[in-house]
């Protein structure tokens, strides 16, 4: 069954869908965003097949969300939110807002995020 093209699509939603609307897409960048930046560490975290996860990387790499970086002399790579990629952590939460208001039930939502503002100092 092939897959509808929304990139194709004259509607904004239909185009971003076409980036992340697959299931795997959101999870990923939520992990990179959360600073796991490695393959090994986001597909443990996950419990994501090395398959499906070579291809979303791929995948989003592609679309300019992420972005690779050597940290080996072999071929391994960290991935990095680009700033495309930055402006989506947005729409996670308020994808996690909505979870934590509609879906967590009696045990509430199971993570407290908070922000901290950069100082430019590292």
């Amino acid at each position: 069954m092939q897959r509808t093209k929304f990139g194709e699509m004259a509607c904004s939603v239909a185009r971003t869908l076409d980036v992340i609307g697959e299931p795997w897409s959101p999870l990923i960048l939520h992990d990179i965003s959360a600073g796991m930046a490695r393959f090994d560490r986001i597909q443990a975290d996950l419990g994501i097949s090395r398959k499906v996860l070579t291809g979303r990387l791929n995948h989003l790499v592609e679309h300019g969300v992420l972005e690779r970086r050597p940290y080996d002399n072999r071929p391994r790579y960290e991935y990095h939110l680009t700033a495309k990629g930055a402006e989506l952590i947005d729409l996670l939460m308020v994808m996690t807002r909505w979870g934590d208001k509609w879906l967590a039930g009696e045990a509430g939502p199971p993570v407290l995020c908070r922000h901290h503002a950069r100082t430019g100092a590292v």
